[in-house]
């Protein structure tokens, strides 16, 4: 049995950081202009991945490390000195005087989203819905741009304001070296979008989404099933996902075996503000 614990937060965070890092990473590749780049400092990672991209924060803030002031001084340069606003997404495990920190320094909470586990065991085989031919696939570099396509249709419809996110993103997803995509279909029409990002045996199951006028036919189910198969005959012992609390896709994870570990909480400080 797994417990949420601290050791458990620092496997969760640890594998979402590495995923951050090598989106940015992959950006710089793809963009050298963009100024991506990432670093470790208190033992927590620091990601830039442009102005106003979700993937600009920090991951395991207080986890590794104390998060002194002068931890915190240097990731908020490393920010600030670029033009963007510092965020931190903290778990709890990291400790009351790390939120007691960031509030004497003018953080103030912006979001909260719940990290869900589990453990990988070999799915359980679940026919598609009667009538429905569904078909799963790893995707290859050829699919880049159809995987792109369906995951921002996907995306966009709840969440417009990662319309662009989403449309620039969908290349450098695909071109993380530790990055599976997978593409769902439904009588042969693609109609859902899924990653997998697996870094020292634990999968984190993100990026899913589906077109609007093919939901309700079981994708998101056959892509969860596919995943988790490529996680189990992969070597991975834990499974991750993180999703708004609350949310929808929270209670889908809650229905696939998922348990929540700890929710964040996303603290924020402004561009152009200081420390103290």
């Amino acid at each position: 049995m797994i417990f949420a614990d601290l050791e458990l937060a620092r496997r969760l965070e640890r594998t979402e950081g590495h995923a951050c890092r090598e989106f940015a990473e992959a950006r710089r590749r793809h963009d050298p202009e963009s100024g991506a780049t990432s670093i470790e400092c208190g033992g927590a990672y620091a990601v830039f991945d442009g102005v106003g991209s979700p993937i600009t924060q920090t991951f395991g803030l207080g986890l590794f490390e104390e998060a002194s002031p002068a931890v915190l001084d240097r990731i908020e340069r490393f920010f600030l000195d670029r033009g963007a606003s510092v965020h931190h997404e903290v778990s709890p495990l990291a400790g009351v005087a790390t939120t007691d920190r960031l509030c004497a320094r003018g953080y103030h909470p912006i979001e909260m989203s719940s990290v869900v586990y589990r453990l990988v065991e070999r799915p359980v085989f679940r026919p598609a819905a009667a009538g429905r031919a569904t078909k799963v696939r790893v995707t290859g570099p050829k699919d880049a741009a159809l995987w792109s396509e369906i995951s921002v249709r996907g995306w966009s419809h709840e969440h417009p304001e990662l319309r662009e996110f989403m449309r620039a993103a969908g290349a450098l997803i695909t071109a993380r070296p530790a990055n599976v995509c997978f593409l769902a279909e439904s009588d042969g029409e693609p109609g859902a979008a899924g990653a997998l990002f697996v870094h020292d045996g634990v999968a984190l199951f993100g990026g899913a989404s589906t077109v609007p006028e093919l939901r309700r036919r079981g994708l998101q189910s056959a892509l969860m099933q596919a995943r988790m198969r490529y996680a189990f005959e992969h070597g991975c012992d834990l499974a991750m996902m993180a999703a708004e609390a609350g949310s929808q896709s929270q209670r889908n994870a809650e229905r696939a075996g998922f348990r929540i570990a700890y929710t964040r909480t996303k603290w924020e400080l402004r561009a152009g503000a200081a420390g103290s």
